[in-house]
């Protein structure tokens, strides 16, 4: 037993909190004046179902606990989908349950896998479960799956797989995700994080609910959070085998899905014209950007989500941060992605046609203004 004189006078974080860098979500707030478009958070611009928001508005009881067991949402999925509503599980967002699945199967000595540009919050789930995160380099900015096999030890627990990533927005066919998972070992759960899966037009594309279906060792993630334009609500569920459920719901909050959350998705999941509407309008613009962002001589890593990873120059007055800089005094508010190892790239979410076609205009002015720009430093600070 140690001595009091070599205890801490304070409460102590256990080893690996303090490690853990906060989670920095994008910024909402531009220049003074001007009218705010924000395509940072990755949100549905046409913003949610009308269905879900009248749904929202009746659930008023709010004295009242929400079901534990989100049953009507649990069963409004596996009716959209054809799944045994006993294997899903609920949460608050997609976020809770990568945070839940890692503090379930992992812990200290531990290892959790992803890779080198994967969701932020892979990380945090790792360290916040007293494992230790590992990350596998990626390939022209896709996860790559001989990489993450090289990567796994005796130590693995968990692969986190976002598929599509962000923020690259590419993909991994199916065939390669079956590869992934048929070589894992069968203790090691893999993870795979569909946010932006409803986005994909691919015809090599599945989310992994076939693959959770027929393997012991596969969770499927899925958020209300993109598509459904419930961001604020905080919504989320995870399709997985039986065990694997029955150990996330013995550790999550109790009443961890509100109930107004709760109605919003039921009313947003069965609202398909909504969802269609919400496709085709990423399927006119996300091209679109495309075109006119390489047109400008920016490289775009192609994307299959609801936004683009912009690449700038690394040249003094037009780099990813002047460009920053230059478009949040005009109200336009994009997502640096320094902390994903990519200084200099913005993430951009394909907003209302409003917000697209000024984001363009702006970065016309933005490099044809550089030689004004070294004559008065000032000019577009």
């Amino acid at each position: 037993m140690s001595s009091a004189a070599s205890r801490p006078n304070r409460p102590v974080p256990r080893p690996g909190v303090m490690a853990i860098e906060a989670y920095v979500p994008g910024k909402s707030q531009g220049g003074a004046g001007v009218k705010v478009h924000k395509l940072s958070a990755n949100e549905n611009p046409l913003g949610a179902s009308p269905k879900a928001i009248e749904a929202f508005q009746s659930a008023n009881a709010l004295e009242l606990y929400p079901d534990g067991s989100s049953l009507k949402l649990r069963e409004a999925i596996a009716a959209t989908y054809g799944l045994d509503p006993a294997r899903i599980v609920c949460g608050t967002g997609s976020d809770e349950l990568l945070m839940l699945t890692a503090v379930a199967f992992a812990g200290p000595g531990d290892e959790v896998l992803y890779s080198q540009h994967g969701f932020l919050v892979y990380r945090i789930a790792a360290l916040a479960a007293g494992a230790t995160p590992v990350i596998a380099p990626e390939k022209d900015y896709h996860s790559d799956v001989d990489a993450l096999l090289a990567a796994v030890t005796d130590k693995t627990r968990v692969v986190f797989l976002a598929n599509p990533n962000n923020p690259t927005g590419t993909y991994l066919p199916f065939d390669e995700v079956k590869r992934l998972q048929r070589g894992l070992p069968p203790h090691v759960l893999l993870a795979l994080d569909a946010a932006y899966a409803e986005y994909v037009r691919r015809n090599d594309y599945e989310s992994g609910i076939e693959l959770v279906a027929t393997c012991p060792n596969v969770v499927m993630l899925r958020t209300f959070s993109k598509i459904y334009g419930l961001a604020a609500l905080r919504v989320g569920w995870l399709y997985g085998p039986a065990e694997v459920v029955d150990a996330i719901n013995r550790i999550r909050g109790a009443f961890n899905v509100s109930a107004p959350g709760i109605a919003a998705a039921v009313a947003a999941i069965e609202d398909t014209t909504h969802v269609e509407t919400a496709i085709a309008h990423n399927e006119t613009w996300l091209p679109w950007l495309t075109r006119e962002l390489t047109a400008l001589g920016l490289t775009v890593t192609p994307s299959v989500t609801n936004f683009l990873l912009v690449h700038f120059p690394d040249e003094p007055g037009r780099t990813a941060k002047d460009a920053d800089a230059f478009l949040t005094q005009r109200g336009l508010i994009l997502r640096r992605v320094d902390s994903y190892g990519l200084p200099g790239a913005l993430r951009l979410t394909v907003g209302t046609e409003e917000a697209n076609r000024l984001l363009i205009e702006t970065l016309k002015e933005f490099f044809g203004n550089k030689d004004t720009d070294k004559k008065d430093a000032g000019h577009g600070a």
